[in-house]
């Protein structure tokens, strides 16, 4: 994906912690630097993407709220190697 393109994820109607793992899946299949739009109608989405973005590493550009519609931009982060998976790509 061009980094000047943004993936639109449809998450309204859909409750916690729906919009979240749609979101997961979606970056899942995305490269460091993409971003992603997420629309949701869940208020407990604001708490969840933040908490979200932040225990995976990804980057919440932009959230706002209009008449009950919450809109997320996000930028994934580098894929994050774990102290195993680094020896073993050594060894």
């Amino acid at each position: 994906m061009n980094t000047t393109d943004t993936l639109r994820l449809d998450a309204r109607g859909l409750q916690c912690p729906l919009p979240v793992l749609r979101a997961k899946k979606a970056l899942g299949h995305m490269a460091a630097g993409d971003r992603l739009e997420v629309l949701a109608t869940d208020a407990a989405s604001v708490r969840d993407f933040d908490a979200f973005t932040r225990k995976h590493g990804h980057v919440l550009l932009k959230g706002s709220q209009s008449s009950g519609l919450y809109r997320f931009l996000i930028q994934k982060g580098a894929s994050v190697v774990s102290g195993t998976q680094a020896m073993e790509q050594v060894l």
